[in-house]
């Protein structure tokens, strides 16, 4: 009997919610079917309803770190409904910080971050898939970017896209030295450096 679909979504919530565990213990390499059930105390058999392949199951944990990394506190947007950073360069060093390993969860969601790149640089359509994931972090850096060269906080000439890829691109390089060096990029270390190169990019 096919389930009724509250039974069908509460069932596939417990799925994400054992996928998550795993990704947040083990890592991309540790997640598979059998994990995942194990996880669950259920059968592959059951998963296969939801996920028919080792694919499927990494295209939806890919989902569900996206998810979470969006639900998770942040700066950009309060959480508890406080006033957003003021447009221009505030905004653009907000989304920095945003991706950030500062605390706890920053360090737990970037190591899975980092994790699945090696999963989806594997299989062409999850590597296009997390392109366009990083793509649309771009734009909003893009937007930030462009008001505060509207501001005069950052200069005109070059392209804010360009800047935007560039701050992306520190930034994720920064995020690598910290998992991997944590004692010698601290949060303290990690704000000090940003800031130096955000003050490297003001007009002179």
């Amino acid at each position: 009997m096919t389930p009724a679909r509250g039974d069908h979504e509460a069932r596939r919530t417990e799925v994400s919610e054992a996928v998550w565990r795993v990704l947040s213990t083990r890592g991309f390499e540790a997640l598979t079917l059998r994990a995942v059930a194990a996880e669950m105390g259920a059968t592959t058999g059951l998963l296969t309803h939801y996920f028919p392949s080792k694919k499927a199951l990494v295209a939806h944990a890919l989902e569900l770190l996206d998810r979470r990394s969006l639900e998770r506190p942040r700066r950009l947007v309060p959480a508890d409904g406080g006033p957003p950073p003021a447009p221009g360069l505030a905004r653009l060093r907000a989304a920095l910080l945003d991706i950030l390993p500062l605390d706890g969860a920053g360090r737990a969601g970037n190591r899975i971050w980092v994790g699945s790149w090696d999963v989806a640089l594997a299989d062409p359509e999850l590597a296009e898939a997390h392109a366009a994931r990083y793509a649309r972090s771009r734009r909003v850096l893009a937007e930030c970017v462009a008001d505060a060269q509207r501001l005069g906080e950052l200069p005109v000439g070059p392209a804010a896209d360009g800047l935007a890829a560039g701050a992306q691109s520190f930034v994720l390089g920064l995020v690598v030295q910290a998992l991997f060096a944590p004692a010698e990029f601290p949060a303290e270390r990690q704000v000090e450096l940003l800031d130096a190169y955000l003050a490297g990019l003001a007009p002179a």
